[in-house]
């Protein structure tokens, strides 16, 4: 059934990052979410690492990237530890790379550690020609602290920041898209993600700086209205 027509905004489809993260996840719903990304032409399926191998076996030569998550979901993990598991998903598949700041550190005003932390993961995702995304939790964190998260992120390199990990108090909102967009510029990618799951959500999102959107309820956001 996957060459079925299905009418549906191929445009913002190619924005969408088509995530699955619970940690219950099975195997067959990891399939099921490639054949939605290939059916409905996703940007990148967004999974957990130890399903990357997977992806990227189902999805080769689809134009569908394989998006896997480091540090997640609450970016406490060692510099190391992040690069090493940034490592393994580049050599499993992974063209997409969305690591979570040291939240800690950030809010502990230690901006050299934090970058530090980031550049490292930028560093090594670039060596293998992979993007990487940076989720600063937008949530646990006040106007200021977005603000420095994401100037942070642009100096340590990163190609994208991004809102949340979807596993906190609270998710992407168009306020804090604007602040971001104003914050990086117009040449740094920006990802929404956490509770998106309409069309008219996602359209907000995008007025307001966002290139990317994370969600589960891809397919539904595409298909609204069609």
């Amino acid at each position: 059934m996957e060459h079925e027509r299905v009418n549906f905004d191929e445009s913002l489809a190619r924005k969408i990052d088509h995530t699955l993260l619970r940690p219950e996840a099975t195997i067959t719903e990891v399939e099921n979410l490639c054949a939605e990304a290939r059916k409905f032409r996703f940007a990148s399926v967004c999974v957990n690492p130890s399903h990357v191998a997977l992806c990227s076996q189902l999805l080769s030569n689809t134009g569908v990237n394989v998006c896997t998550v480091v540090g997640f979901p609450l970016g406490a993990t060692s510099t190391v530890g992040k690069v090493c598991e940034t490592d393994q998903a580049l050599k499993d598949g992974a063209r997409e790379i969305d690591m979570v700041i040291n939240i800690g550190l950030l809010k502990s005003g230690d901006e050299k550690r934090v970058e530090s932390d980031i550049r490292a993961v930028v560093t090594t995702a670039r060596r293998s020609g992979a993007i990487t995304k940076v989720i600063i939790e937008t949530c646990l964190l006040s106007d200021e602290e977005k603000v420095r998260a994401c100037t942070i992120a642009k100096t340590a390199g990163a190609d994208f920041v991004k809102t949340s990990t979807g596993f906190s108090s609270g998710g992407a909102t168009a306020g804090d898209i604007a602040l971001m967009r104003k914050t990086v510029g117009p040449e740094m990618g920006i990802k929404a993600s956490g509770g998106i799951r309409t069309r008219e959500q996602a359209m907000a999102l995008v007025s307001h700086g966002a290139t990317r959107i994370g969600a589960s309820a891809s397919v539904k956001i595409v298909t609204e209205g069609k």
